[in-house]
């Protein structure tokens, strides 16, 4: 095979953006390159192909650094990276790709680096990872302790807290505007949330644990230090980053600060599918990637679609073409159809239910599996009547959203002691494995954490505990446990069988289900296998948990085929045969007549865009006449009347079909239909011969 004939698949424009940069063997760093790769246009394989290009023309790949939103993306890019490599290096393919160790999501790979330069920026590299719920813990405990939970007026809870903190952190925007724009209902606490956020970033610091927020901005610090970000960029040749419209200011400011002339970097978004603002990411980013550089980046457009048909297409760049702000595209396809899109009038979410329904069991008996057939909808309480539907009729189904794995209780428990043994001064770890002993309560576990935190070594200090008379039973068995996994005997993963042992009893006697909970922490055990270490274990997990446990969500356990409810900001990168979007109306899409600047309106178009794009075959649209609204202050829970959403207006009809339901029935035999007027054709009979 010839030497390129691994991209002879591609089409023109893949394969433009695959070669930019790259002049031959050892000439392979070319300057910023932006690839706008529209909804189904073989992104993920374009990008994989570049980094096989630039393998296979002698770029290092250990200093190569890739960047995905997911474990799991990267795992199967660099899967990709391999077999595309394979058809020129053969067996020395695999060996390259291995060095592809800076394969990851930011936060995995801001993690690495920042332990390899820990010492070098105060931190100590024995630090660990707190999740969002542990994070919201601690800053709880910060609240209290500065008195703020016993204030006059109500005080933000510990969630609003933390999501608070995490928008101003990664959007680098100042405290009073997140406020102002984000959490208007929290205005009037500015200098409290101050004091608040800079207390719980010492508790942090004291106790060596990091946030879900620090390992950007730590490394977005790092990028800012001259001395340290010329050796960090000097490592890489080459950083790409996959769905880049789903970035953050901070993110963005790390890429530039690793690569301020551009030469090397590559990007890869779509800016029509930047649809999570609520995450502070900002379509900015992707808009404004070019003029950073001088000359500016070149970029690429990616407008062949291989997902869906032509006339879904059609419909979709045609709601599109409305953006105030974007990169002009015509997503085509060469999968001709005659099925346009079909918008649905009901009555109302019960008789949308029933169409959904109805559909979706026509579909199965045509051979269309349940799996191949999506509901999609704006918010997780629009598929309520539907659900409803689902169960009367049998209809087994999966509904994206669930309980992540991580918030579990019991997960969350064993987990705790293991960070715990990991890093002693984690005091939200500490708290929740000592309050799982009967009889010990808050302010006893508060003393021992601070004996804990004052002393050298983690099992003394708790060998000089003497426990409460109703604690003392349980005691022996915990401090034999810690012991045990501080002395590191059993090995990795026999630390997390130690934990179990020890935590089996307390699941019994803390879940009356127990028995399903087991599944879980089986589940637990076979992810363990997977980590060289348990420090390795807890950092990755942390990152990127699986999506929900056994009991909440995933498959059902008793049929083997269902079909998808999800909410579309959960079906993003995804496909089926069958979609049906519910509530296309002005109040659900977008989600509230009240959405009132620019920004947010754009944003709920690029988010019917992302649902069109979803359908292969056959995509309906429903719009019923009136809908339920949940928690009006004002008017309460009510009926309202919907009109179609203003995403779809009259001059693009002609890309839509419409139908309405229930269809007209037949009238019975000998009957009247109701509503038709009676006509005497007798008196016309006798006035003829008048």
């Amino acid at each position: 095979m010839q030497p390129a004939a691994y991209l002879d698949k591609l089409n023109p424009q893949q394969r433009r953006a695959v070669e930019h940069g790259i002049a031959g063997p050892g000439d392979v760093t070319g300057g910023p390159l932006l690839v706008i790769a529209g909804a189904g246009s073989g992104k993920t394989n374009t990008l994989a192909h570049r980094v096989a290009h630039l393998i296979v023309n002698g770029a290092d790949p250990r200093r190569i650094m890739l960047l995905t939103f997911s474990r799991r993306a990267a795992a199967e890019m660099t899967r990709r990276v391999e077999r595309i490599a394979a058809h020129v290096l053969g067996p020395n393919a695999a060996v390259l790709t291995e060095g592809l160790t800076f394969a990851g999501t930011f936060h995995g790979v801001g993690a690495r680096l920042l332990r390899d330069y820990a010492v070098q920026i105060g931190l100590d590299p024995n630090f660990t990872i707190h999740d969002r719920e542990d994070s919201a813990d601690l800053i709880n405990l910060v609240r209290h302790e500065l008195g703020f939970s016993r204030t006059e007026k109500r005080f933000p809870a510990k969630g609003t807290l933390i999501a608070i903190y995490s928008r101003a952190v990664n959007a680098e925007q100042p405290l009073e505007e997140v406020i102002g724009r984000a959490f208007p209902w929290c205005a009037g606490w500015n200098a409290e949330l101050k004091a608040l956020f800079a207390a719980y970033v010492e508790a942090k610091q004291r106790q060596n644990v990091l946030d879900y927020d620090d390992l950007l901005l730590y490394w977005a610090q790092m990028v800012g230090e001259p001395s340290i970000a010329a050796d960090l960029a000097g490592r890489f040749d080459h950083v790409l980053i996959d769905e880049y419209q789903d970035t953050n200011r901070l993110q963005a400011s790390i890429l530039l600060g690793l690569k301020p002339d551009g030469r090397g970097l590559t990007v890869v978004g779509d800016d029509a599918q930047s649809i999570y603002s609520f995450r502070a990411a900002t379509v900015r980013n992707i808009l404004d990637f070019p003029g950073h550089f001088s000359p500016r980046a070149d970029t690429v457009m990616l407008e062949q679609n291989y997902r869906s048909s032509q006339p879904i297409l059609a419909a979709a760049n045609a709601v599109i073409d409305f953006a105030a702000e974007r990169y002009a595209k015509n997503l085509w396809s060469d999968r001709a159809s005659t099925e346009r899109p079909i918008l649905v009038s009901v009555r109302d979410e019960i008789e949308q239910a029933n169409f959904v329904a109805t559909r979706i069991l026509e579909n199965r008996e045509d051979g269309i599996a349940l799996k191949s057939q999506a509901v999609l909808f704006r918010a997780a309480h629009h598929s309520g009547p539907l659900e409803v539907e689902l169960t009367r009729r049998n209809i087994p189904f999966v509904k994206f959203g669930g309980l992540k794995f991580l918030d579990s209780a019991h997960v969350k428990d064993v987990l705790a002691a293991l960070r715990f043994v990991e890093n002693p001064r984690d005091r939200v770890a500490g708290f929740r494995v000592l309050r799982l002993l009967d009889g010990l309560g808050p302010a006893t576990a508060g003393r021992i954490l601070d004996e804990v935190a004052t002393s050298d070594a983690l099992v003394p200090a708790l060998e000089g505990f003497a426990p409460p008379a109703r604690t003392a039973q349980d005691w022996p068995a915990f401090l034999a446990m810690i012991s045990e996994l501080k002395g590191k005997a059993a090995g990795w993963p026999g630390e997390l069988d130690l934990v179990w042992q020890w935590y089996e009893p307390l699941l019994e006697r803390l879940h009356e289900d127990a028995a399903s909970r087991q599944a879980d922490l089986v589940q637990l055990a076979q992810i363990a296998g997977g980590y060289a270490s348990r420090e390795r274990f807890l950092t990755e997990l942390t990152l990127d948990p699986p999506d929900a446990t056994s009991a909440e969500a995933g498959p059902p356990h008793l049929d083997e085929d269902y079909v998808i409810l999800s909410t579309i900001h959960s079906a993003k990168g995804q496909e089926w045969k069958k979609v049906f979007v519910l509530n296309v109306v002005d109040g659900c899409i977008p989600i509230d007549l009240g959405v009132g600047t620019k920004d947010e309106i754009e944003e709920e178009r690029r988010l019917l865009y992302v649902a069109m794009t979803r359908a292969k075959d056959s995509l309906h649209l429903m719009v019923p006449q009136r809908f339920f609204t949940h928690g009006q202050a004002a008017r309460g829970d009510r009926h309202v009347y919907a009109a179609r959403t203003r995403f779809i207006p009259p001059t693009i009809l002609n890309r839509f079909a419409a139908t309405s339901w229930p269809p007209a029935a037949p009238a019975e035999p000998g009957q009247r239909p109701v509503d038709t007027p009676r006509i005497d054709i007798g008196a016309r009979m006798r006035a003829m011969w008048k």
